[in-house]
């Protein structure tokens, strides 16, 4: 079986870095903070092997991507844009999209914003979020904030965590991976106060390689790639999140109409956070929604830490 490749598509003057594996109907797999297109790297085999073509970008700000300096080209709507622009470059008329922590809004606005363009659609970690915020999102995670250490609110002003995290990627990234895993309660950093604080401050401890999802080869990657690059490309997706707010008003509440899936791990915090009445809403507000799966043992880097449920659920869904 071939390897995968790598290599950069340069669209309307915008560099990706995309790796691909297989032939056949298109995955376009988008990954989240602190992610890469190499976060995907179970699925692709698996899709592969199925007879699809996977394609996994570095997604704007990461990797071998090209990294804006305009907060705007960090937006779902300029994102999902562009994305639509680099399946034209390989030449695909339609694809599932899959999407993972930042990438799930990515993926859903595509399929909003550009439903013909998509066969399917794949969320993992994050559900279907119809409703537009009542205030602006800075101000309501600076409310939060006051009350314990929210890392929405303290990614926000430029250059400070972007300084802390660059300073330390192997240990900002192993902690990280091991505290938002299902073998760590991730909420319960919110017992620190924000005052004095930075990330690394509230972060536990991660015990050493290898874990059950995780080898030291595979951080490595990760920290080779985070230490040429710095986090300040996936911060500024944070940053995003009051322009995200003011373009959304013409989606709020919107339905989405193609197949969906949502799957996510049973421990996964971002689930713990949005509450049952998030799934409820997802389900009310998606018409052909396909299945929703808590994923048991698993946390927020489901697709890493459960390959063989995910890539079962993927492969089903896709070939519905």
């Amino acid at each position: 079986m071939a390897s995968s490749t790598e290599r950069s598509v340069t669209v309307d003057g915008f560099r990706w870095q995309i790796t691909e594996l297989g032939d056949g109907p298109p995955v376009v797999l988008c990954h989240g903070f602190p992610g890469l297109g190499y976060s995907y790297r179970h699925q692709m085999r698996a899709l592969a092997d199925a007879g699809y073509r996977a394609i996994a970008p570095d997604m704007p700000g990461y990797g071998g991507t090209d990294i804006p300096r305009d907060i705007a080209d960090y937006t779902n709507e300029r994102v999902s844009d562009g994305l639509i622009r680099l399946l034209d470059a390989l030449g695909h008329e339609r694809a599932v999209f899959v999407g993972h922590d930042f990438g799930a809004p990515v993926a859903w606005t595509v399929a909003l914003r550009h439903r013909e363009r998509v066969s399917g659609l794949v969320l993992l970690a994050v559900p279907y979020a119809p409703d537009r915020f009542p205030l602006r999102p800075s101000e309501l995670y600076a409310s939060m904030a006051r009350k314990h250490f929210l890392h929405i609110h303290y990614f926000q002003k430029p250059g400070v965590a972007d300084r802390e995290l660059d300073a330390d990627p192997r240990g900002f990234l192993q902690r990280l991976f091991y505290a938002l895993s299902g073998d760590y309660r991730y909420l319960d950093i919110w017992r620190h106060p924000s005052e004095g604080n930075g990330y690394l401050d509230v972060l536990p401890d991660a015990p050493p390689l290898p874990w059950s999802w995780l080898t030291e080869d595979e951080l490595d990657h990760y920290v080779e790639i985070f230490t040429r690059t710095g986090f300040s490309g996936g911060l500024n997706w944070y940053r995003a999140y009051d322009a995200n707010w003011e373009r959304g008003a013409e989606l709020d509440g919107a339905h989405l109409e193609v197949p969906t899936l949502f799957v996510a791990g049973a421990n996964d915090p971002v689930v713990a956070m949005s509450g049952a009445q998030a799934l409820d809403r997802m389900r009310e507000t998606v018409s052909d929604l396909r299945g929703v799966h808590l994923v048991d043992g698993a946390g927020h880097f489901v697709q890493q830490e459960r390959p063989e449920q995910v890539n079962e659920l993927l492969l089903r869904f896709v070939a519905g």
